[in-house]
């Protein structure tokens, strides 16, 4: 059966098909947060085949094998990799009006040049066509970069990583540019003791400073800023079921950090007060670099413990969920804008819900000092999907300046999911090329077509800088 990913896929009008291909099809791509691992960048890896560059990590494909029935061992267990491929396609031709069915015929067609519905008919012929390509240079890692026009990436690692394979990257002029992203969260994550103690030794290593204070933390903390800094860093990230917030000093920080550093509990209350100091110590910390701060909002993570037990975290047991986010939200941006002290800042949440209180949040903390400075960000995760896009754009459209978007990014661990981009761009075109058809806009190809290209491209290149 042939593939439904034709030329105008998704575009229903005329206007559509014009900004499309005319401003939006060829432009570069920005991704500036993602899973990939900059290692596999560093050495440019070939994949031995197409189960260990699409599947392996993939907890949204894992989702759907789950649901259809498959069994662990085809999914993350001991069967060959063939094996798991031919299970997979057994679950494909099902997955449809689910994402995944559009975003595995766009990769097989923009990777590999197949044109055909994934089923288990030809998935021995896919998997062995798939797997010989693999092997050839063009598709190495920096090849299937380097496919979809990646200008530039952005990994997300953690304060004590050593940024070896940042910096050979960036020594080698042939590989496409990576930057590191600060992801701080574990030194913060203070609700378990025994873990959190075993980290601090990681960060003292690392920072080569000794932790026996709250002081010492922030002067570790800040010594892997200067560091990831030196190395290209330009953003932050935070992954958070909520933010937290107090108006008084209810406890002594410096005390809190004794008693973890003792191994005593704290209350919930007392961890909740430790990560809304330090988040506002680390939002001051990014502020003097000029970085942008991600605040990715609202994950209920781990809920099947018992797979959990066997499978490990970032396995597919995650979900949205219902915090509430409006208030702290506010006093945590509130307490740094005070000070003159916040940096740009990008939120993102994962509950629909919040799309109005998240959009409307963020314009409360635009100054007038840098354009789209606190932005309501991408449809993430769960909602990275059309519908889930589609309400992402239109909240912006009414809440806020659609223009000033810094547009779509990955926020995958795999080589092949760099289509989205364009799969976003033509959910993009189709909404503008709509409004137009609709006389709700101008029939003016130039200006919308310059402002597609800004949201697709140019905002991003302007709003982070990288060099």
């Amino acid at each position: 059966m042939n593939s439904f990913i034709t030329n105008d896929f998704l575009l229903r009008n005329d206007f559509a098909i014009k900004l499309y291909h005319n401003y939006a099809k060829s432009l570069p791509i920005i991704d500036y947060h993602n899973h990939l691992a900059p290692q596999q960048i560093a050495e440019d890896k070939q994949f031995e085949n197409i189960t260990q560059v699409w599947l392996s990590g993939d907890h949204y494909k894992w989702r759907a094998m789950r649901a259809f029935g498959i069994n662990e061992k085809y999914i993350t267990g001991t069967a060959s990799d063939k094996e798991k491929f031919l299970k997979w396609a057994e679950v494909v031709p099902f997955t449809i009006r689910n994402p995944l069915f559009h975003w595995t015929h766009l990769e097989l067609k923009a990777y590999f040049g197949i044109d055909e519905i994934l089923s288990p008919e030809n998935a021995e012929e896919i998997y062995e066509k798939t797997s010989e390509l693999l092997q050839q240079k063009t598709h190495s890692t920096n090849g299937l970069l380097k496919m979809q026009n990646v200008e530039s990436l952005c990994t997300t690692d953690d304060p004590i990583d050593s940024l070896e394979y940042h910096i050979a990257i960036q020594k080698d002029a042939s590989k496409v540019k990576t930057f590191p992203t600060f992801r701080p969260d574990k030194s913060f994550g203070v609700e378990d003791v025994k873990t959190y103690n075993t980290y601090l030794l990681e960060l003292e290593k690392a920072s080569a400073i000794s932790i026996n204070s709250y002081t010492d933390l922030l002067a570790a903390l800040e010594n892997r800023v200067d560091f990831f800094n030196e190395n290209g860093c330009r953003l932050s990230d935070h992954g958070l079921e909520q933010l937290y917030y107090f108006e008084t000093e209810k406890y002594a920080i410096a005390d809190l950090f004794d008693k973890v550093k003792a191994h005593q509990e704290l209350a919930p209350e007392e961890v909740s007060f430790f990560k809304a100091k330090t988040m506002i110590a680390l939002g001051k910390m990014y502020h003097k670099k000029g970085w942008t701060q991600q605040l990715h909002l609202g994950a209920i993570r781990n809920n099947n413990k018992r797979l959990l037990k066997e499978l490990g975290p970032d396995t597919g047991f995650d979900s949205i969920g219902d915090f509430s986010q409006a208030k702290a939200l506010s006093g945590f941006l509130n307490a740094l804008d005070s000070t003159n002290q916040l940096t740009k800042t990008i939120v993102y949440n994962l509950n629909p819900s919040d799309n109005e209180v998240f959009a409307t949040m963020v314009g409360n903390f635009n100054d007038g000092t840098v354009k789209g400075k606190v932005q309501f960000g991408a449809a993430w995760w769960f909602l990275d999907q059309k519908d889930g896009m589609e309400k992402q754009i239109n909240t912006l459209s009414n809440q806020g300046l659609l223009t000033c978007f810094v547009g779509m990014l990955t926020d995958s661990r795999s080589f092949l999911s760099f289509p989205r981009h364009d799969y976003f761009r033509r959910i993009l075109c189709n909404i503008i090329g709509t409004d137009v058809e609709n006389g709700e806009l101008p029939n003016d190809e130039k200006f919308l077509g310059s402002i597609i290209s800004d949201i697709c491209y140019y905002n991003a290149q302007n709003y982070f800088n990288f060099k």
